[in-house]
């Protein structure tokens, strides 16, 4: 199970699972990228016993993917000799106006792409985000298991919105300052000229 999360996490930059799964998997991950950090065909080898390995197809070659025949799609997975593709990168012997694209390994994209975007941090490269949603079925608290920096733009950003609550409470205050300020004011001065007026005049 972690090997399959950890893979996808990889792969997608994020995976959707349960809260307990995602703390699991989360220790687990952070392993492997230190062990990546290192570069060494030592930690590769580490890391393969670890984790395993898995073909992925690039998100914009899915469709192009999903569309081939059976021995196409065994091209593009693997080479002549057999061996899985590892970098993604079309042989020079296949006709790349039929094989556009590979596929690449998980690992190679651990150890070429993940890794060295966290050479400098010492820590911390997953963040887990908890959802107000439950599982259907059990009620398992759900949470997004997330590589740091792979957010959408804009998401650390504070929201510009304000929630109704809100909303209601300033429209309030700013009608309660132009009340008392612009409205209270003439107000008052008319009721004392009104009382002044009504009060009777004393006797000379």
């Amino acid at each position: 199970m972690r090997r399959n999360l950890a893979q996808s996490l990889f792969e997608h930059g994020e995976i959707r699972t349960t809260l307990i799964k995602a703390k699991e998997v989360r220790s687990f991950v952070e392993r492997l990228i230190t062990l990546a950090r290192k570069g060494t065909l030592e930690a590769r080898r580490r890391v393969l016993v670890m984790m395993g390995d898995r073909s992925i197809i690039p998100a914009e070659h899915q469709e192009a993917y999903d569309n081939m025949s059976d021995t196409d799609r065994q091209r593009v997975m693997r080479a002549r000799t057999g061996r899985k593709h590892r970098a993604g990168v079309v042989p020079a012997k296949y006709n790349k106006k039929k094989y556009t694209f590979v596929a690449s390994l998980v690992s190679h994209k651990l150890m070429s792409e993940i890794a060295p975007r966290f050479k400098d941090r010492p820590g911390g490269y997953t963040r887990i985000i908890r959802l107000p949603l439950r599982r259907v079925g059990d009620g398992g608290e759900l949470a997004i298991l997330q590589l740091v920096g792979n957010e959408e733009p804009g998401s650390n950003e504070r929201s510009k919105t304000l929630s109704r609550r809100r909303e209601k409470t300033q429209n309030r205050i700013k009608f309660m300052e132009g009340k008392t300020s612009k409205k209270s004011a003439p107000a008052k001065g008319k009721a004392k000229s009104a009382k002044a007026a009504a009060a009777p005049k004393s006797e000379a």
